[in-house]
């Protein structure tokens, strides 16, 4: 299978492109090599990768040079993380949602079928709770004068009682409270439409957070590990927002990148039916809080403890982890990196040096 990868060298890319090879597949990859994400204008294609296409996923002209010959698409490329609330709308929706757009017109005219979309669990807005009175329930935003006054909680919105989190199973709703959710949502519906009007399959997963080797180092795109990682490497202890009890799943890049070859392989085999787009939760399936793990990193490294400051950003959300047990029983995957090897090989790997704090893709 000869597999195109957007974003192919970037943090998880490179990391799918090696797992790609190993299963005996080529991997074309096409990025913009932004310089937040790609020190000093990389331009050598990343290790075991059939080739490099230097170009934006948004110009038309390159996409359909780079689709000849491909039999799927794992499309990676895009702008992450909570961003500025919307004073960079316009970056995020022109990466994610324009970028994705202009694959899948590119795809329909080259007549490529299967696609992997790198979708995120921030479209579930603030996850599953349970209040005890009202059963399921959907909190709304957190209000900005709750987060002031350190009520990091979210309560029922019937009756204000105290929630308890749990698992998002596959079939919730989406309901993204922020921008970067918002096109990732986005990024979905045009997939869906995509393989609807053409009879193409495409596969969603919808990561958690992703760590390991390779992330980028200082840049506001990046995520939470990738914080408490950077602090750490110039020795300063690892800022925790809120009170650090915010639960979230850390799943490693080695892990994402077999579900994404898992993924591929389904699509290409038949093994997925044509016209739709299924989406699958992708965690490690254990819930961890924000300050265990930084303080499991922070042990690691040998660095100072973390420290809670408090902090909030509006748009977060306080609790969001999902059931991954669709995505083990139809496609035969489970993360595999024990949390504590993970972590200690995040320690002592290298991470990537941006140039500049700009956007990356």
């Amino acid at each position: 299978m000869r597999v195109l990868v957007t974003g192919g060298a970037g943090f998880i890319g490179r990391h799918l492109v090696a797992a790609l090879a190993d299963r005996g597949h080529e991997a074309l990859v096409l990025d913009a090599l932004l310089p937040a994400v790609h020190p000093h204008g990389r331009t050598v294609p990343p290790p075991r990768a059939a080739g490099l296409v230097h170009a934006d996923v948004r110009d038309p002209d390159a996409v359909d040079e780079a689709l000849r010959g491909i039999d799927a698409i794992s499309h990676q490329a895009a702008m992450v993380g909570l961003g500025n609330g919307v004073a960079d709308a316009a970056d995020y929706v022109g990466c994610n949602d324009l970028g994705t757009a202009v694959l899948l017109a590119a795809a329909a005219r080259a007549g490529v079928r299967a696609l992997v979309l790198a979708g995120s669990m921030v479209v579930y807005g603030e996850g599953r709770y349970t209040c005890a009175a009202h059963g399921l329930v959907r909190p709304g935003p957190r209000a900005e004068a709750d987060l002031r006054a350190g009520l990091f909680e979210p309560r029922c919105p019937t009756c204000g009682a105290a929630l308890a989190p749990g698992l998002v199973p596959g079939d919730e709703s989406a309901d993204p409270r922020n921008v970067y959710a918002a096109t990732k949502l986005a990024q979905e519906h045009l997939t869906a439409a995509w393989a609807r009007a053409t009879g193409g399959s495409a596969l969603a997963l919808r990561y958690h957070n992703v760590y390991g080797p390779g992330m980028p180092r200082d840049t506001p795109y990046a995520g939470v590990a990738s914080f408490f990682r950077s602090a750490l490497a110039r020795g300063e202890a690892p800022r925790v927002f809120e009170d650090g009890a915010q639960r979230r799943d850390f799943v490693h890049v080695r892990d994402i990148a077999a579900a994404n070859v898992r993924a591929l392989e389904a699509l290409t085999g038949s093994a997925v039916p044509p016209g739709t787009l299924t989406a699958y939760n992708t965690g490690s399936g254990t819930p961890r809080t924000l300050l265990a793990m930084a303080r499991t990193l922070a042990t690691a490294c040998g660095g100072p403890a973390p420290r809670v400051t408090g902090e909030y950003r509006l748009g977060d959300v306080r609790h969001i982890t999902a059931d991954s047990a669709r995505l083990t029983h139809e496609l035969g995957w489970r993360a595999e990196v024990p949390f504590d090897e993970g972590i200690a090989e995040f320690a002592r790997e290298p991470m990537r040096e941006p140039t500049s704090a700009t956007a990356g893709g």
